[in-house]
């Protein structure tokens, strides 16, 4: 009958963020025990908020019993005379009492598992086998990003778009930009879905159109290096709807307003236009109106962007040059 007692084991930590570390630290007690309890522990005055840790933890370790400690209690034992007292209460309120194993990279995890009367196991505390720390992380996330987990990617991740009226290299522009940043591009979705129907657009397509741009931005944020460029946004598909139907749905207005872009590349309309079927504008002054309304809507929603002209190579090295700027920018704002 004693080969048929589960044994237990904890793991505490901020998890700020998620990284290989933890995952080898997760795993190796997933391995030990038979049940895992891992609790994130935050604090309102953290950088990165709790819950979004607590999420992260509980998609990549779906087989661990993932619970999130929130309470504003003491985070170091100089802080309070019952330190020790006050976390064997949270860590037996969250994880429970029958605790046989105290798993830890760090010295507390001594002290925490004679409080709890469970034995401790120490693994890798020289971090030698994953060495990362979460701070190395929040230092520079671009210089570390293969030890973040990608549950937790899409936090870091710089998103840029790609707008602009027909047939001014947009398409071409998000593929070569993510060649160059060895990242995955979103592809425009109204494209494909109008291959079915001879390139003709209806009103009862905007709504598909949104839906499906926005899902796949979101399942490809989980797959990008560091940055995911957008072939066109839904601030574009918003313009169009107003466009050709006179109207867009209230709801695709409010998705498109709470879209996160880093950058946007609005590109001129300084290429010769070219009809591959989906195209409704080979006017020049058609597509000079549109480019000025995407302008107007980027500046009313205080989008920062930066308008790209030019041809083959100049316009894609003016491309890459903002976005250079913009990681730049980003990583100096964050060692600062």
């Amino acid at each position: 009958m004693a080969n048929c007692v589960k044994r237990r084991g904890v793991i505490i930590g901020k998890f700020m963020p998620p990284h290989r570390g933890h995952q080898y630290l997760v795993e190796f007690g997933q391995n030990y025990v038979d049940e895992i309890v891992v609790m994130v522990c935050s604090i309102r005055k953290e950088p990165i908020p709790g819950h979004l840790r607590f999420q992260w933890m509980k998609e990549f370790f779906p087989n661990a019993l993932v619970v999130h400690h929130n309470e504003e209690i003491p985070q170091e034992p100089s802080d309070h005379p019952d330190f020790w007292t006050i976390w064997k209460t949270a860590v037996q309120r969250y994880a429970g009492s029958q605790i046989e194993y105290v798993f830890a990279s760090e010295d507390y995890g001594w002290k925490l598992a004679e409080i709890l009367g469970a034995q401790y196991i120490p693994v890798n505390h020289e971090r030698s086998l994953v060495p990362i720390s979460a701070t190395k992380i929040r230092d520079n996330p671009f210089q570390h990003w293969e030890y973040i987990l990608p549950s937790a990617r899409p936090y870091f991740l710089k998103r840029v778009a790609i707008v602009g009226p027909e047939s001014t290299g947009k398409t071409t522009m998000a593929r070569e930009l993510a060649k160059y940043y060895r990242t995955v591009c979103v592809e425009e979705y109204a494209r494909g879905l109008l291959n079915f129907t001879n390139g003709w657009c209806e009103k009862h397509h905007i709504p598909l159109i949104a839906r499906g741009h926005h899902a796949s931005e979101e399942a490809l944020a989980r797959q990008a290096n560091c940055v995911l460029f957008s072939d066109t946004d839904l601030l574009t598909t918003t313009v169009w709807s107003d466009m050709l139907f006179k109207d867009c749905p209230e709801w695709i207005r409010e998705m498109a307003r709470n879209q996160h872009f880093d950058l946007t590349l609005l590109l001129d309309c300084d290429l010769p236009w070219e009809n591959d079927g989906q195209r409704y504008m080979p006017k020049e002054g058609e597509r000079r109106a549109l480019f000025n309304l995407l302008k107007e809507r980027l500046e009313q929603q205080k989008r920062p962007y930066i308008i790209i002209r030019g041809s083959g190579q100049s316009r894609l090295a003016a491309a890459i040059q903002e976005v250079d700027r913009m990681i730049f920018r980003n990583t100096c704002d964050q060692e600062d």
